[in-house]
């Protein structure tokens, strides 16, 4: 299973919020670049950035340090934030973004969604943030009437590649993620699933791994990892490549020997 650090960009500054609110916002580093070298180093295979700035103003703003972040490191980069048109999308694949998240046109504009999905395949996210099972828009300062499972089957419908799920409430609580919401997700459709919201430790990400069988591809990890709660390298040997669990065993070895 994937472990994606989360960087989330606010006035340039590297920050994580509290259930998505913008008036409780925490500065970790103020250099975003300087974070994302931080996780490449600790082993990360790809990284999540989200211009916060831009989903609250409905366009790219912070487009100058996700293109710093993506000349700095070797790795997929996916960024999701004010993608509202097509060009803001083809913005970020020009300079080097591997994969656009999109949110709010999911929900207001599915045939944009349908068109970018067939001009761009494969490099389409769908962001579904919720609260109580109901889908968020405009950098969560909205709330649709549209449940999140419906939104997923139809964005799989459309193309897109996979399903970033954010149980709002979760986010950056360090409460744990929402395991019967991402299952009842899963369960609905065919394409990845990737949880994002809540987790605070490791066992959190072993509760996860569970839901792996059912589509479950990848963790976005925030604030935990800002904190120190969880290292990145401990999540990585918990349910990344090369985990614990998968190692063989030494058969030239007995403890009955």
């Amino acid at each position: 299973m994937d472990v994606i650090p989360a960087i989330d960009l606010l006035a340039g500054n590297c920050v994580r919020l509290y259930q998505g609110d913008y008036e409780r916002s925490q500065v970790f580093n103020e250099n975003p670049v300087d974070v994302a070298k931080q996780w490449v180093d600790q082993g990360a295979a790809k990284l999540h950035v989200v211009d916060l700035d831009g989903a609250k103003a409905g366009k790219l703003v912070n487009l100058r340090a996700i293109e710093a972040i993506a000349q700095a490191v070797s790795i997929p980069i996916q960024v999701g934030g004010g993608l509202r048109d097509r060009l803001s999308v083809q913005q970020l694949f020009n300079i080097g973004v591997q994969r656009a998240i999109l949110g709010t046109i999911a929900v207001e504009q599915p045939q944009l969604v349908q068109q970018l999905c067939q001009e761009f395949p494969g490099q389409i996210i769908i962001g579904i943030d919720a609260r109580n099972g109901l889908v968020a828009t405009r950098g969560w300062l909205e709330t649709s009437e549209v449940l999140a499972t419906q939104l997923a089957v139809q964005m799989a419908e459309l193309g897109a590649a996979a399903i970033i799920y954010t149980d709002i409430h979760r986010d950056g609580t360090l409460s744990g993620p929402n395991i019967e919401a991402l299952r009842e997700l899963a369960a609905a459709i065919s394409i990845p699933v990737i949880a994002s919201g809540g987790v605070s430790s490791v066992t959190d990400l072993l509760s996860l791994l569970a839901l792996e069988p059912q589509g479950v591809t990848g963790v976005i990890v925030g604030r935990a990892l800002y904190t120190g709660d969880i290292s990145l390298k401990e999540a990585l040997r918990a349910i990344g490549s090369g985990r614990i669990q998968d190692i063989p065993p030494n058969l030239d070895f007995s403890t009955f020997a």
